[in-house]
């Protein structure tokens, strides 16, 4: 995440099962700080709108391999194939997806997208595609990164559980509206506690576009 960090980056083909071989990035550890804490502050409480103007946004899936003493331990990083507009984002082939995951024995844990023009925050589709990661691992995350907010480039949320869960479970609209508060006051959406950098581990990187 520093800047001006130099490091090799290995490449070698991803020779799959699935018709589209891709490109696999095996990041060394880097050498630095044996772990530090994420910090993710000031986010929107349940601040929702829609997102609009030039938001050419891009997807990413997190990946994980193990589990180690309650704690999850992110390993790899899949990019798959995706289509865009100007505010929406859709990955293709996602059986692609399935085979790295399944042949590597991967467990997902959560994605990441950019919100090129827009500032860090969920909008009401990333609330939806959050509950699919979240409904199947409560420990799941959402991470958003949007360069040009000057506050917050980046943030890691998560749905509140129960309320936010809730919502977003009984909701049956489709595309960018508006999702009520929950009724005690607590946010639809937060930041996600305990995230640990860790830059000693090592990430493999899967790019299939």
């Amino acid at each position: 995440m520093d800047g001006g960090i130099c490091c090799h980056i290995d490449l070698h083909p991803v020779t799959k099962s699935f018709p589209s071989p891709g490109v696999s990035f095996l990041q060394p550890p880097p050498h630095g700080p044996d772990v530090s804490r994420i910090s993710v502050t000031n986010a929107p409480d349940g601040q929702l709108g829609n997102c609009s103007g030039n938001e050419q946004s891009t997807s990413k899936h997190l990946k994980d391999i193990h589990m180690k003493d309650g704690t999850f331990y992110v390993t790899s990083l899949i990019i798959p194939k995706q289509e865009a507009t100007s505010n929406s984002c859709q990955a293709l082939n996602e059986e692609e997806i399935y085979s790295i995951q399944n042949e590597e024995s991967l467990y997902p844990i959560g994605w990441i997208h950019t919100h090129p023009s827009q500032s860090c925050f969920m909008s009401s589709i990333d609330l939806h595609t959050q509950y699919t990661y979240q409904v199947m691992v409560p420990e799941a995350v959402g991470i958003v990164l949007a360069p040009s907010d000057e506050s917050r480039q980046y943030g890691i949320f998560r749905l509140s559980d129960p309320d936010g869960m809730n919502i977003i479970k009984e909701c049956q609209e489709r595309g960018f509206h508006l999702h009520k508060a929950p009724a005690n006051g607590t946010p639809i959406y937060e930041d996600c506690p305990n995230i640990i950098f860790n830059p000693n581990l090592r990430l493999e990187i899967h790019d299939l576009r």
